[in-house]
């Protein structure tokens, strides 16, 4: 059953207060909280609205019924199609990040690696995740997916950690389930979803067995502590605006012995599984920002395009240039998403994977970007996003008509409408929310360097060489190419 936003938000009141921001234990009604609420209830919006609910709804392949896109498991390719739509299209109304694609990404990771795991050792786990899952879709759940450990020194194995804490493991395993300890960094949307799903990290080995865990918990579970920062864009006191409405929260989720019951652990110690759906992930999400980073783009380049008119510098020859490379950016990142579906994989679970190599060249050229988006942003908007007085110099009566006169650029705008778009370029690019938003540009879904490591360990240079050596007529036995050339 498709929720409301209400229905979210009522929910989300009732849970047990165990939100730290700040140094207080915040209920979820929090003002702190509400940005990234805000950002959610657009998903929600979306499922009803008839020019976008085809795009954010799905019919499940478990249950037969309307369901979340976001809940949804990849069953043809044209899921994944609407997968990069739906998220270029919410981003755009957010302005930034729709949030809700980590447990979209985590679910379909587990949803395969489950099942490959089953056919390895006979568990039962792909059908115990399938239930959660088939729970999730009909109570129309909000997910994170917390994969990232804290891990401590990053030259040791999770086994070898001074403090075996220092990435998520199982500290008792009883009859009817596991106590795990440790914490989770990173996790965006956790003080505002129902159910955390905690995956591993990395690859690991036989010593590492207990830290090859993979579960499902209610987000306000016993033990489980969320330690949050938060931001927003700053509030407006006269020019309101539905950007100012939304923020994020980031939480380090600890797991102080915290209980799972057996029919949510998907995954008890299968070590050699634990890279597999490390990675799994890893590509559904940055699968993901192959359509959510060309939206934020998108915003930019359209802020850097408008401003570019109001200084009346439009027709610059720099401004077209730089202009064309921010849309060059944001179609290839985007194409690489689109190359990923088409080239998409079946799992043995029959779902569809996206294919590893275009989903790390798509997220790699967008992490590599980023900044040199917002410098471009910088300097056609010039200086005064950065230096622009508080909005309330521009109502008081001493100053209004000095900030209405001196504002002005292009006369064919207006000292308010001048005044809303260099107020929401200073929110896009000098707030502190805007720095949040460019680190998880670069580091959100693996870093550059992540991306490098996984196109190289994937890519067949092997194949590139065999073209030379043909082209070249070099053969094994270092005679000529018999096909072109003939024997020796």
């Amino acid at each position: 059953m498709l929720r409301t936003k209400e229905q979210y938000r009522e929910k989300l009141y009732s849970m047990r207060d165990n939100v730290y921001i700040g140094g207080k234990c915040l209920n979820r009604s929090d003002p702190l909280v509400e940005g990234g609420i805000n950002v959610i209830g657009v998903t929600f919006d979306a499922a009803f609205n008839p020019e976008t609910k085809d795009l954010v709804t799905a019919t499940s392949h478990l249950n037969g019924e309307t369901i979340s896109r976001f809940l949804h498991i990849y069953q043809t390719q044209d899921d994944l199609y609407k997968k990069q739509q739906m998220l270029r299209k919410l981003c755009h109304v957010v302005g930034g990040c729709i949030q809700r694609c980590m447990g979209t990404d985590g679910s379909n990771g587990l949803y395969v690696t489950t099942k490959e795991i089953d056919d390895k050792f006979g568990t039962q786990y792909h059908e115990r995740f399938k239930k959660w899952l088939d729970n999730a879709q009909r109570q129309d759940l909000v997910v994170n997916c917390a994969q990232t450990d804290v891990k401590g020194d990053r030259s040791k194995r999770p086994s070898e950690q001074v403090d075996p804490d220092l990435y998520v493991r199982v500290v008792e395993r009883r009859e009817d389930g596991v106590v795990v300890c440790g914490c989770k960094a990173h996790n965006t949307i956790a003080p505002y979803a129902d159910e955390l799903l905690v995956i591993p990290t990395r690859m690991m080995k036989e010593d590492d067995a207990d830290w090859a865990i993979a579960f499902a918990i209610p987000a306000d579970a016993e033990g489980v502590s969320l330690v949050c920062r938060s931001t927003s864009s700053r509030p407006r006191k006269h020019l309101d605006a539905p950007y100012n409405h939304y923020g994020m929260c980031d939480s380090m989720t600890v797991f102080d012995h915290v209980f799972v019951p057996n029919e949510r652990i998907f995954m008890n110690g299968e070590y050699k599984f634990a890279g597999r759906l490390a990675l799994s992930f890893a590509n559904n999400h940055r699968f993901s920002y192959c359509g959510c980073k060309p939206a934020v783009t998108d915003v930019i380049m359209g802020a850097t395009a408008l401003v570019a008119d109001y200084n009346g510098i439009a027709k610059a020859g720099h401004v077209k240039d730089e202009l064309t490379e921010m849309a060059i950016i944001a179609e290839l990142v985007y194409g690489a998403g689109i190359a990923s579906a088409a080239t998409a994989n079946v799992t043995s679970s029959g779902a569809f994977e996206p294919n590893f190599l275009y989903t790390n060249c798509g997220r790699y050229h967008a992490g590599m970007n980023i900044y040199h988006e917002y410098d471009v942003l910088a300097s056609i908007a010039g200086g005064f996003p950065a230096t622009m007085p508080p909005e309330d110099d521009y109502f008081n009566p001493a100053t209004k008509a000095y900030m209405d006169k001196y504002i002005m650029r292009n006369p064919e705008f207006s000292a308010e409408d001048t005044h809303r778009l260099f107020r929401f370029i200073s929110d896009l690019s000098v707030s502190a929310h805007c720095g949040v938003s460019q680190y998880a540009g670069v580091h959100g879904g693996g870093s550059p360097v992540m991306e490098r490591i996984g196109i190289r360990g994937f890519y067949d240079f092997e194949s590139k060489k065999q073209i030379i050596r043909d082209l070249a007529g070099i053969t094994a036995n270092n005679s000529l190419h018999e096909g072109v050339m003939g024997k020796k």
